[in-house]
């Protein structure tokens, strides 16, 4: 399942349809501070005088990532980056704040979740999540990571089974995970699903062939799920066999369908956590090199 986009303006388009400058400046809100050509990344947004208000040149448009820095740091909402313009959204007072301290705890919380209920994640909720999970950062805002939701156990049992017979070719091998795997094997035979743990669904983030940054963005949006997902009741774990054997067996990259022109990066199993967490474990402290 693809996660598509929100419906909205298309780019370029101002709310009456007609093509419009890239962006879009109220004149009785500029207070003409230049907060935005001073935080826009590609420097491309002049600034306003007394007798101009800011904007971009024609021959500079195409520069422009729609980042949205400029709108999304204008102090009074003066400016409209022109892009999806209908799809903007204001930010409630005091919404997304959270103190050091209540941030700390929640990202302390987070676990890898190796034990799941039976009870389906529904697909209006993974959609909520990805929603948030669009605004990750990625290299020159080129948001360039697709989904495919696994979301019928029994698909998610099939890759497992999958993953295991890629493991079963790795046994007296000159691989890396050969002396690994019998034990991982014997697992798997005597009934425990050491793959995909039993969980019921599994995200897989896939992106372009021949785009070398994008393997980084990938991990970037997976740990925004990961780190989004406990919000809506929901428990993750980086599933790294799964991504190992889909990187190179060839049987569980047709069972994954990625589309052509697009390569597999990585996945990630979820579900409704079986445990609630009630401590912290501890962790090695941290060691940082000051310079």
């Amino acid at each position: 399942m693809e996660c598509g986009e929100e419906p909205g303006t298309a780019a370029g388009d101002d709310l009456n349809g007609d093509m419009m400058e890239t962006i879009l400046v109220d004149e009785d809100l500029c207070t003409r501070c230049g907060i935005c050509s001073a935080v826009c990344p590609m420097a491309i947004v002049d600034a306003a005088d007394e007798d101009t208000l800011p904007g971009v040149r024609e021959e500079k448009a195409e520069i422009c990532i729609a980042c949205g820095h400029c709108e999304a740091c204008c102090p009074t909402q003066a400016l409209l980056l022109n892009v999806g313009p209908g799809e903007k959204r204001l930010i409630p007072a005091g919404a997304g704040t959270l103190s050091p301290g209540d941030l700390g705890s929640y990202l302390r919380k987070r676990r890898s979740v190796r034990r799941y209920t039976d009870e389906p994640v529904p697909r209006e909720t993974v959609l909520q999540v990805l929603d948030v999970v669009r605004y990750a950062p990625s290299g020159g805002n080129g948001q360039p990571v697709r989904w495919i939701v696994v979301h019928d156990p029994a698909k998610v049992r099939r890759i497992a089974v999958l993953t295991v017979e890629w493991m079963k070719t790795l046994v007296e091998s000159g691989h890396p995970m050969s002396g690994y795997v019998p034990g991982l094997i014997g697992a798997w035979e005597a009934g425990y699903d050491v793959i995909c743990r039993d969980a019921p669904h599994l995200l897989v983030a896939h992106i372009p062939e021949g785009n070398p940054a994008a393997s980084v963005d990938a991990i970037i949006a997976l740990a925004h799920f990961d780190i989004a997902a406990p919000a809506f009741g929901i428990g993750t774990c980086w599933a790294g066999f799964v991504s190992m054997a889909a990187t190179a067996y060839e049987p569980l990259k047709r069972e994954l369908g990625i589309p052509a022109g697009r390569r597999f990066a990585y996945a990630m199993m979820f579900g409704r956590p079986r445990y609630a967490v009630h401590g912290i474990p501890r962790r090695n402290p941290v060691q940082v090199a000051w310079r």
